[in-house]
């Protein structure tokens, strides 16, 4: 039976600390429409580029976010694929979580490396266990750093897996822990030919979202993986002689990385006290100029004449002054000065 070995540490304790307390600020925060959907499409983006990124898709992040948007891309085939298939399974779990599903199946597992592997790998393989051994090397060195339960092992190792984590209330365990042992779980079995960690990091994101951990879909824990890959893949292997702490300490200390990133942002934008109170806790609509202007201004402090150019390289002057006088007439920015020299601050 499957049974994660593992010790509550001061670390992971300050880790779900953090997580805690961001994640009450970004649920109560009351976000503008426009702020909403950039957050979200923000956090569709990073998750995206990163997820493939840390498995050695060579498209840049400007390339994801355009593809993402339609355009088109100059790329490899299996790179601009795999931007594609992250997006539908990113797409996916957000629609299983709004069904709010009460367990995780095999056959939920074996969907989400289908839609992750489509067009890369073979028909037969793509949600289908393997059916020979692999082994994980060192790119660099060829090392074998890892090597996986025998494939015949594959069925078994995964029905306990399950077995054991859908027996996992939030009252028995944390679903922050839930996602981060799922994670390890999911790499170490190692199921499919190709494409468990990206079955395995979605996973994680779905158990989250299900824990009432979903931070309204603005954050991607791939982008903190990414920034340090070594690192991840290190602390993943640490994890294989049977002790998890190790691992969960570095998994829920990027979780809170990214969930106070997001609530320091959030912060220094909408949750605007000055803001809510002025307009009675009621939203208020802004263009997307005019989001951009109040974001520069709460990183700046203020915006003057000469940084127009900076801020919309393609527009006029006059545009971005048009802008400007209608967020003086919001009663969101006021004019400091009466020359060209004039600061624009907030009120």
């Amino acid at each position: 039976m499957f049974i994660p070995s593992f010790n509550i540490t001061n670390k992971i304790l300050n880790n779900i600390a953090k997580i805690e307390a961001a994640e009450e600020v970004i649920r109560h925060a009351p976000l503008l429409p426009l702020w909403e959907k950039e957050f979200k499409q923000d956090a569709i983006v990073r998750a995206v580029y990163h997820g493939t990124h840390l498995e050695g898709n060579l498209l840049q992040k400007n390339d994801a976010k355009d593809l993402l948007e339609g355009k088109e891309v100059i790329g490899r085939p299996r790179d601009i694929q795999e931007i594609i298939n992250y997006r539908k399974v990113i797409e996916f779990i957000d629609e299983e979580a709004k069904r709010n599903i009460d367990k995780i199946t095999e056959q939920l597992i074996k969907k989400l490396h289908r839609i992750i592997v489509e067009k890369i790998l073979p028909s037969d393989q793509a949600g289908e266990y393997r059916l020979k051994q692999v082994i994980i090397r060192n790119s660099l060195t060829g090392e074998v750093t890892f090597r996986p339960p025998p494939a015949v092992e594959v069925p078994f190792l995964i029905r306990e897996f399950l077995y054991w984590l859908n027996r996992q209330t939030k009252e028995i365990l944390h679903p922050v822990l839930k996602a981060g042992i799922a994670h390890h779980e999911l790499v170490r079995i190692h199921p499919f030919i190709d494409g468990n960690g990206r079955v395995a990091r979605v996973l994680a994101t779905l158990i989250l979202f299900l824990g009432g951990y979903d931070i309204r879909r603005f954050f991607s824990l791939e982008e903190y993986y990414d920034k340090d890959a070594a690192s991840y893949y290190q602390n993943l292997q640490k994890a294989s002689s049977g002790d998890l702490t190790s691992w969960l300490e570095y998994f829920t200390f990027g979780a809170a990385v990214e969930f106070e990133r997001i609530k320091d942002k959030i912060l220094r934008l909408s949750k605007d006290v000055k803001l809510k109170e002025r307009f009675g806790g009621q939203q208020i609509y802004l263009t997307e100029r005019e989001i951009k202007i109040i974001e520069y201004i709460q990183s700046v402090g203020y915006l003057q004449n000469q940084s127009f150019s900076q801020l919309f390289p393609n527009l006029s002057e006059d545009t971005v002054l048009r802008d400007i006088k209608n967020l003086v007439k919001k009663g969101i920015l006021k004019k400091v000065g009466s020359t060209k020299s004039a600061r624009y601050v907030m009120v």
